[in-house]
């Protein structure tokens, strides 16, 4: 026969701990990683591999020697070159509830995108801000280079 008291003390360490386990869907996928490739997230710096799950709010950073390719649920593709840091600052994919919207924030690098199903169903939920310009979406494809002067 089990104690209750055990049961009901382990419940409520159960419940207490469930919003460590709860997180964010995913945004995406990493598909290519090489060089120096890595996720910062929540403070935390983190190698980052292709298969490696990326979630809105990662910092993504590839060194001198890095690239990185990822692809977003919306199959939305972006590939950033050596040098290059991007935030995903807002991903939202939930077209039944009428929930779209992409914004990546790049800081410094090489970027190219290839947008996916977000742009096609709202142009103008998609942006990708660098410090000096906003970029509205309109087309399927976008190079952009952020230099640090």
């Amino acid at each position: 026969m089990t104690n209750p008291r055990a049961w009901a003390c382990c419940l409520a360490l159960m419940f207490a701990a469930m919003p460590v386990f709860a997180q964010a869907p995913a945004a995406g996928r990493i598909q290519i990683a090489s060089g120096s490739v890595f996720i910062l997230r929540s403070g935390t710096v983190i190698p980052a591999a292709a298969g490696q799950l990326v979630f809105e709010a990662d910092t993504l950073r590839t060194g001198r020697d890095g690239r990185l390719g990822i692809t977003l649920k919306d199959d939305t593709r972006i590939a950033f070159g050596p040098g290059s840091e991007a935030r995903l600052d807002s991903f939202a994919y939930a077209p039944a509830d009428g929930r779209l919207g992409f914004v990546l924030r790049v800081v410094r690098g090489v970027a190219a995108y290839v947008s996916g199903r977000i742009a096609k169903l709202s142009p103008d939920s998609v942006r990708i801000e660098t410090p000096a310009a906003i970029v509205g979406v309109r087309g399927t494809t976008l190079a952009i280079r952020v230099s640090q002067e």
